[in-house]
């Protein structure tokens, strides 16, 4: 097994790890302006994911690209239309 490919394993079961542990800790009433925040780092990922799904460097990595494309643009489009319906709730 190629060693990068165990090290890129390993970051991203940490990063799984370490963003569980700080979503779980946050409390509900600062939901909606981390979720902007989010919103915002999400589509930095988005992007990422676009130029992932169009790497040249195999298969593997196109569809993990495009995998990462769907999901990203799940959570982006999620994220704002649970913010919109949030601060519509702060409206009279």
């Amino acid at each position: 097994m190629d060693t990068s490919f165990v090290m890129i394993l390993t970051i991203f079961a940490l990063a799984v790890f370490v963003g569980f542990e700080v979503i779980t800790k946050v409390p509900p009433i600062l939901h909606t302006p981390l979720m902007s925040g989010s919103n915002a780092i999400s589509g930095i990922t988005l992007v990422g994911a676009i130029v992932a799904s169009g790497s040249t460097t195999g298969p593997l990595a196109a569809v993990l690209g495009v995998t990462a494309l769907v999901f990203a643009t799940t959570n982006v489009v999620g994220g704002f239309l649970v913010t919109h319906r949030m601060l519509k709730k702060f409206k009279k």
